[in-house]
């Protein structure tokens, strides 16, 4: 099996958990956000490397996220939510190492199960999706485009209206009949001929958006060790104890995080809950729970965990983001010219070993890096963050700059799309599906176009084909679906 692993790539792996541990405890800080500040640095490597530094940026944003839901109660990430339950009132017994240390174990595991699903079946729906044409492509992503109602629940009508901006501004330099702006002034249009880059739209939504928003609340802000509890360790950790009797949790756990991934816009949080409320209902004693049980703690940390995996089995096999992180990786992937989808695991074997073998690589960094020095990097919370935020923002900069080779225009539109992001969490617009919109709005008007100009312009040629048909009952049942959970969440 040809897949990339050397000391360049050990290196950059381990900064790139290092980076996302960092990312994921400060609480506000995201791995999408991690992803996305530092997709420019991606320029500088081969695919290879550069999925060493992504993917390590993934798994220690997720994990790094119950260092401040143990520590002070708040959660660093929406899907270590469950873990502030369990994980802080062990703190306040005096657990607080006790606690991170089964957190950090349960992540591992659940990593790992989720790695193992993602090998097996991402082969399978590829090699069942390689069949596809032009009509079924297209078809996939109308369907992939139905993640946006997913992703905006209790807000459908604002969550779809902005998808569909996306896909009509990813238009714009699509074919030269798209490229005629009256409206846009003489300095801009020259500009204009090659459309918004992805990656400039991408920071600003993601992490210049963070930088108004904290720019609103003040990055004076920080917190103090006198928020933290747990000074004194009455109890240390112990594998055979705290993990005894927890082996159907853990499996269950993680695939319940794992199936939730692979299904796209549930979001890490879900997982979490669904997790949680599972441990609880299977528990002998779950009054316990919510009072600093370990099940609860294992619970929420391996299904969350076994998100990671589960996101990518969509993405890798028929070209669907499963989650926002996933979203910006196909960034990554397109920035390198290679496209994801059913043909991608075929005609890119070494791209596909080395994401199964990064994987495993960041995970095992991930639990050397967060469990033996813990105590030291639990301090990555107390940052003042008007120190690291100006960091980031030329690192935002920088990379914008660099994307067509040294564009003022670039820079100009990462700050555009940080306001815009902005406006959009202030009028409850999901920012995620103007992303997904953005970025599956090229490949839907190109297959469009190549479908129906085999039928010399005839719409019959979407309702012919028996695949095609199939996609359309699976497009019906996600819209059928969303709808009831809209209203379902709607009456809360």
């Amino acid at each position: 099996m040809p897949f990339v692993l050397g000391p360049e790539q050990l290196v950059v792996a381990l900064l790139g958990v290092i980076i996302g541990i960092i990312f994921g405890a400060i609480p506000g800080m995201t791995a999408t956000m991690a992803v996305a500040v530092f997709l420019p640095l991606t320029y500088a490597y081969d695919l290879e490397t550069a999925l060493y530094l992504l993917l390590g940026l993934y798994v220690g944003g997720i994990s790094g996220g119950l260092i401040p839901a143990i520590l002070i109660n708040i959660p660093g990430t929406p899907s270590s939510l469950c873990t502030t339950f369990d994980g802080h009132p062990m703190a306040l017994r005096g657990e607080s190492e006790r606690a991170l240390k089964i957190g950090i174990t349960s992540s591992f595991m659940g990593g790992i199960i989720s790695l193992l699903v993602l090998a097996v079946f991402t082969p399978v729906l590829a090699s069942w999706a390689i069949k596809f044409g032009a009509v079924e492509k297209f078809l996939i992503i109308l369907f992939a485009l139905t993640v946006i109602s997913a992703l905006s629940k209790g807000q459908m009508l604002r969550g779809i209206w902005v998808g569909m901006l996306g896909v009509l501004i990813s238009m714009m330099n699509m074919f030269s009949v798209n490229n005629t702006y009256r409206m846009v002034p003489n300095f801009f249009k020259s500009e204009m001929q090659s459309g918004f880059q992805l990656l400039p739209v991408l920071i600003g939504l993601f992490a210049f958006t963070q930088m108004f928003e904290e720019c609103e609340i003040g990055m004076g802000a920080h917190f103090s060790k006198e928020h933290a509890s747990g000074v004194t360790e009455n109890m240390k950790f112990n594998f055979r104890r705290d993990f005894k009797g927890q082996s159907v949790n853990i499996i269950r756990s993680a695939l319940v995080g794992t199936f939730m991934g692979i299904l796209p816009g549930v979001g890490g949080s879900a997982a979490s809950l669904l997790a949680y409320s599972q441990a609880k209902s299977w528990s002998k004693h779950p009054e316990l729970l919510g009072t600093g049980a370990v099940e609860g703690l294992v619970a929420s940390e391996t299904s969350n965990n076994g998100l990671t995996g589960g996101a990518l089995v969509p993405l890798l096999s028929l070209g669907i983001p499963g989650d926002a992180t996933t979203a910006v990786l196909i960034g990554a992937f397109m920035l390198q010219g290679i496209q994801v989808g059913p043909l991608f695991i075929s005609t890119h074997p070494k791209t596909w070993y080395t994401i199964l073998v990064a994987l495993l690589v960041c995970n095992v960094l991930m639990y050397l890096v967060m469990f033996f020095p813990i105590k030291w990097i639990s301090n990555v919370i107390y940052i003042p963050r008007q120190r690291l935020y100006p960091v980031i923002i030329m690192m935002c900069v920088v990379g914008a700059y660099s994307t067509m080779n040294g564009r003022m225009f670039d820079v100009w539109c990462l700050i555009l799309f940080g306001a815009v992001g902005y406006l959009f969490k202030k009028f409850k617009f999901p920012s995620t599906c103007f992303l997904i919109g953005f970025i599956l709005g090229r490949d839907l008007e190109n297959y469009f176009i190549q479908a129906i100009s085999s039928r010399n312009g005839s719409l019959s040629v979407f309702f012919t084909r028996p695949i095609g048909l199939v996609i359309w009952l699976l497009i019906a049942i996600s819209i059928g679906y969303a709808i009831y959970d809209n209203r379902k969440d709607a009456k809360r």
